[in-house]
């Protein structure tokens, strides 16, 4: 393959990535015009938001085993279709239930693109010093669009419909299907033995219920359904392990786990995400309700995070050829914990200067750190076996951001409900509600007398930004230790990374064009 086809193909297969990621954050700014239209019931409302994540985290590993199996390519192109198709349905819902299963098909679709555009680089980049900068690149677009989704969300808000945050998914897809067939190469397990369709059913059966108490205790706190969910996932995800040890051609290969790099870089990217989602959960809304920005200006001031992310994915293959791969990696998670502590110093009157380097320090360092572990879990991972390797990162990913939204989001709002005191003139009844969330706050706010609400939401603004500060502490704690386990256990020689990442790679066992 020409080195023009090969980086034609390389756009091809991050725009994908770039979509999904914006999808995961772009929802959050259209909820109150989808509400008003549409009229969700709470109940629809949470589907509407969660169902996408829960069947896209459900069926990453089924759909990474998949793509080994019938052609990464071919699931690629039956993923944009359906991805397409349904970001058409979801623009133009007319109810919430037709919104519920657009989406529902979105996570299906966002499932069967997400490992097969990663596994393909393996095919498409034989050479591991091209594989290095190509996997940067796809991890920018990953990590960049989900920074990118509130400011395109602002943007589109602004002036269209809140259908047009779904819409602009659509002709990219278009070009999807026209330029996969063209550029990308096929690639799949030549050997792929039995399938076994009880093992796909225990994924499934055991992601489902973990993820949805996971993303109910964000919303609701810990209650029996959470405890039930969390019981239920955990002892179907034991029973899936457990099979996939005994057989010879399993759905997940765990022997994948047996080398230490992949399980550090898959347990890096974990807590990684962990602890950002945990600043992703309070940032928009202090931007948009403590310091009042509208979506589009509150989206604006987190531009040097999304470019910043981009800036660091693209630095770490040429820092990885002059340092040690672990140096690089800890040293990025190294920068992203500075830049979660220095939040701390963030408060209600909304330093600038401390949110850009807040941005710059987190975006820098995290952009580094996971644009070279997903190097390391693809290059340390068998060519036949891509796809599953893909899907484990892609799984941990979701699983970090389900926890670090359901854990973090819960300490945050728990400490804001905690040092949101009794104002004058705020009745008790008035006062509990507010202290759910803080726009439970403001809704109560613009009932009472100007003088009061003005007292009240600087009570409430400073009670949340408390919180906040509580949780970018954990998220600085978790992102240091993150760096030293990098440094400790990523045992490399300079300018050699990873042995197996920096050996040219075995050609595909598959590659017909």
């Amino acid at each position: 393959m020409s080195p023009l086809r090969r980086w034609s193909a390389l756009a091809v297969l991050a725009l994908p990535v770039l979509l999904i990621s914006i999808d995961m954050t772009v929802l959050g700014f259209a909820v109150p015009a989808l509400t008003t239209d549409l009229g969700p019931t709470s109940t629809e409302l949470l589907w509407i938001v969660d169902i996408y994540s829960f069947l896209l985290a459900g069926l990453l590993v089924l759909m990474g085993n998949l793509g080994d199996r019938i052609g990464r390519r071919r699931l690629l192109v039956a993923g944009a279709a359906a991805f397409g198709g349904a970001s058409l349905v979801a623009a133009f819902s007319t109810t919430a239930e037709v919104l519920i299963a657009a989406r529902a098909l979105l996570g299906l679709g966002g499932a069967t693109l997400m490992p097969s555009t990663l596994a393909l680089l393996r095919s498409v980049f034989p050479d591991a010093r091209e594989r290095r900068l190509a996997i940067a690149v796809w991890a920018a677009a990953f990590s960049g669009g989900a920074a990118l989704g509130p400011i395109i969300g602002g943007l589109l808000l602004e002036h269209f419909w809140w259908g047009s945050v779904f819409l602009v998914n659509a002709p990219v897809m278009v070009l999807l299907l026209i330029g996969a067939p063209l550029l990308l190469p096929e690639s799949r397990n030549p050997r792929p033995g039995p399938f076994d369709a009880l093992s796909a059913v225990l994924s499934i059966a055991g992601v489902l219920p973990l993820v949805y108490a996971l993303k109910t205790a964000a919303h609701d706190g810990v209650s029996v359904p959470v405890l039930v969910g969390l019981a239920a996932g955990l002892g179907l995800l034991w029973t899936f392990v457990r099979r996939q040890r005994r057989l010879a051609e399993p759905l997940l290969d765990l022997r994948l786990f047996g080398s230490r790099a992949f399980s550090v870089a898959v347990t890096t990217n974990l807590l990684t995400v962990f602890a950002l989602l945990g600043l992703m959960f309070f940032l928009p809304q202090y931007l948009m309700l403590v310091l009042g920005m509208s979506p589009l200006v509150a989206g604006l001031w987190m531009l040097p995070l999304a470019g910043a992310t981009v800036a660091g994915s693209l630095a770490a293959p040429w820092l990885a050829r002059a340092l040690p791969l672990r140096w690089v990696i800890g040293g990025g998670m190294a920068l992203a914990a500075t830049g979660l502590a220095a939040g701390t110093l963030l408060g209600v009157d909304g330093n600038r200067v401390v949110l850009v380097a807040v941005g710059l320090l987190i975006g820098t360092g995290v952009g580094a750190a996971e644009a070279l572990t997903n190097d390391v879990i693809l290059a340390t991972a068998p060519p036949e076996r891509a796809g599953a390797a893909a899907s484990v990162s892609e799984t941990a990913y979701e699983f970090g951001g389900a926890m670090g939204t359901a854990v973090l989001g819960t300490v945050g709002l728990s400490v804001y409900a905690a040092h949101l005191g009794a104002v004058d003139g705020v009745p008790a009844q008035d006062a509990e509600a507010a202290r759910e969330t803080l726009g439970g706050a403001a809704e109560v706010a613009a009932g009472l007398p100007v003088e009061t609400a003005a007292a009240f939401l600087t009570e409430a603004g400073q009670a949340f930004v408390t919180g906040m500060h509580v949780v970018l502490l954990i998220a600085a704690v978790l992102a240091a230790y993150v760096a030293v386990q990098a440094v400790v256990l990523l045992r490399d020689s300079r300018g050699a990374g990873v042995a197996p990442a920096d050996r040219p790679a075995p050609e595909p066992a598959t590659a017909a064009r």
